[in-house]
């Protein structure tokens, strides 16, 4: 699990941890945003993870993304053209600028071909997220 884990971290750029069974890779993204006129770098995550590996070699693969209104057209139509499930696209905070929406994905499948189609995706943003 650690060296599969260790794959999908570089596969996306960034840095990867084993916890409690789960392989997760933490960024945020670079956008300057306040909440109630106040700075916050906390409400711009991206969490990619996977976790319940089988025998196949497929396991639960998630994702949310902290994603601006503008890049929405874009990278859902990545997402989708990949054949990943797009369950949610919601707000998190009000009174927010410049608004933020939160997407998150899903799939059933082998994690690094989970990771590789993300990292396409998060091309499709203006900035690739920043590992933490």
């Amino acid at each position: 699990m650690n060296q599969l884990c260790e794959q999908f971290g570089r596969i996306l750029n960034g840095k990867s941890k084993v916890s409690q069974g789960v392989c997760s890779v933490s960024f945020h993204r670079k956008i300057k945003a306040t909440v109630q006129g106040k700075p916050s770098q906390s409400v711009v995550p991206v969490g990619i993870s996977f976790e319940a590996l089988d025998q196949n070699g497929n396991a639960l693969n998630l994702a949310e993304i902290a994603i601006l209104q503008e890049e929405i057209p874009a990278f859902m139509h990545s997402i989708v053209q990949q054949g990943l499930i797009v369950s949610a696209l919601h707000n998190h905070w009000i009174f927010m600028d410049p608004l933020i929406l939160y997407i998150h994905i899903q799939s059933v499948e082998p994690p690094l071909l989970f990771a590789q189609k993300m990292a396409r995706a998060l091309q499709a943003l203006k900035s690739y997220p920043v590992p933490e």
